[in-house]
């Protein structure tokens, strides 16, 4: 299975997110997936990277051409795919993936995470979402989406359109399950 992981390129992050990407990477290889991500040698792209890398996992990176500069991508990617634009590299990586995973990031991975749950929402793919709440960091962010079903302003069906997990061999196991 082709998963597509969105997270952090911050190389300043706590070493329990750097360690939980890495944990999710080496699980990832460990049963056979591969990885399609940012190519980002740093945060937690790099994290997942290194632990699919320790395992003998094989990764895809889709990276716009202007991010093809020394220091930034992960050296060792199986295969580069560049694209002119940051909309171009989405829409590789939802093409080209079977499923999809949010680890804690800023606001380029909110940005990839609600665009594949909306396309989600409007059965556009019908491709398994999860997210990896390492720390509780996505704790304040689920509860402002059952807000937003309280209010009224969301079905309460987009929020079964993806899955929490806090340990990553189960979350691994969700996307077996649900193909």
């Amino acid at each position: 299975m082709n998963i597509c992981v969105y997270g952090a390129s911050s190389a300043e992050l706590s070493p329990s997110f750097l360690e939980a990407g890495e944990a999710l990477g080496r699980e990832m290889a460990r049963r056979g997936h591969r990885l399609m991500f940012g190519g980002g040698d740093h945060g937690l792209m790099g994290a997942v990277a290194r632990g699919m890398t320790a395992e003998g996992g094989r990764m895809t990176g889709i990276v716009p051409r202007f991010f093809n500069v020394d220091g930034v991508l992960y050296p060792t990617c199986d295969e580069w795919i560049f694209t002119d634009t940051m909309r171009e590299r989405k829409q590789k990586m939802e093409t080209l993936s079977d499923a999809f995973v949010m680890t804690p990031g800023g606001i380029g991975t909110f940005d990839e995470f609600f665009e594949i749950l909306t396309n989600a929402q409007l059965e556009l793919h019908h491709k398994p979402i999860a997210v990896l709440n390492t720390d509780g960091y996505f704790d304040t962010l689920l509860q402002f989406l059952q807000e937003g079903v309280e209010r009224r302003f969301m079905k309460p069906a987009t929020l079964a359109l993806f899955a929490v997990f806090t340990d990553p061999v189960e979350l691994i196991s969700y996307l077996e399950n649900r193909m």
